[in-house]
């Protein structure tokens, strides 16, 4: 009895913590079960809007980042791994039930450029679309998805790839693969 009172108060001290990472406002609804691993780094704007429901977890040195006007949603039972990366001004939204797998980096931005006369990389100003993941969908590790990509449900993206389209419902997203075979003599 005395060890489930003390994982009780645990869990409410570690949603308090959780909690104070975010700006008080009235845009940013967090449910009391959302937990986070060790070394979560969390930056909220005073006008992002945030919903993060039921039984979202975050493990170990995840990065949620929501700047200026920005929204992040986040559905019922989403489970993102160690290292997970969400970087949000304009728009996030992740279906529930969804995994997320290892150094997964969600982006809905990209820097703004020129290249007359002369190349240049414009450090603080940003073009900007939404993103949409679906319900039931598995994010390998390492995969980077880029702004203005909608995944339908029940999506399979493998590791390592780079979703820079659109990737409609009931799809498995791989990398090719070549298999290389010798014909041995006998």
């Amino acid at each position: 009895m005395v060890g489930i009172m003390i994982k009780a108060i645990k869990r409410k001290i570690r949603f308090f913590l959780i909690r104070k990472r975010f700006p008080k406002s009235r845009s940013v609804i967090i449910h009391k079960t959302f937990l986070t691993g060790e070394y979560m780094r969390i930056s909220v704007s005073t006008t992002a809007n945030i919903e993060i429901l039921e039984n979202v977890t975050f493990r170990a040195f995840g990065n949620i980042v929501v700047e200026q006007a920005g929204t992040l949603l986040v559905g019922k039972n989403v489970f993102f791994n160690n290292y997970c990366s969400l970087n949000c001004l304009d728009k996030i939204t992740i279906g529930e039930n969804t995994l997320i797998g290892e150094s997964v980096k969600i982006y809905d931005h990209n820097h703004k450029y020129s290249n007359a006369p002369q190349f240049y990389v414009h450090p603080d100003q940003f073009s900007t679309a939404p993103v949409h993941i679906g319900q039931n969908c598995w994010i390998g590790s390492n995969v980077v998805i880029l702004k203005g990509v909608t995944i339908g449900n029940n999506v399979i993206i493998g590791a390592n790839n780079l979703i820079y389209k659109s990737v409609p419902s009931n799809t498995i997203v791989k990398l090719k693969s070549e298999v290389i075979s010798q014909a041995m003599e006998l």
